[in-house]
């Protein structure tokens, strides 16, 4: 399953390797990618995650989640 996650507050690379590390946290997250110029996150998962818990770690880093959609 992938979903991608719509995020605000990022402003440069820094900013993209703390929303990779957070996710990567979660222990269903098999791979991460973040897009610093259209301000999303896709996330490949191995497991069942729920979106609340997305949110919750990208909140945590620092930054807002606008939305996430399943992929």
């Amino acid at each position: 399953m992938t979903k991608k996650i719509f995020i605000e507050g990022m402003s440069c690379n820094h900013c993209v390797r703390h929303v990779q590390e957070a996710l990567q946290e979660l222990s269903a997250v098999k791979e991460v990618s973040v897009n610093l110029n259209e301000k999303h996150a896709l996330v490949h998962l191995n497991g069942d995650v729920e979106d609340s818990a997305l949110k919750n770690a990208i909140e945590d880093a620092g930054y807002d989640v606008v939305s996430i959609v399943n992929v």
